[in-house]
């Protein structure tokens, strides 16, 4: 079974691929080089979802408001 590159994943799938390497490592159940594989795999799977997460942190303090504090519309975000 091959894996889906991290880069074609949401946010959501990254976060369950990411729990599900976690939950491997914790059992402790694989053999050494499959947990190194795992360990890395999971490494930038986090990257991934921190990167994403920035990414929608930055979106969201982009939106502005009005005087009444309702959303008025967003300005860009750079790099975005």
């Amino acid at each position: 079974m091959t894996e889906t590159p991290i880069e074609q994943m949401s946010f959501e799938e990254a976060m369950a691929a990411l729990e599900n390497v976690v939950g491997q490592l914790e059992r402790g159940e694989v053999p050494l080089e499959q947990s190194i594989a795992l360990y890395e795999r999971g490494s930038k799977l986090r990257a991934y979802c921190d990167t994403k997460l920035k990414e929608a942190e930055e979106k969201v303090a982009a939106i502005t408001l009005d005087a009444e504090g309702q959303p008025t519309g967003t300005k860009p975000v750079e790099g975005l």
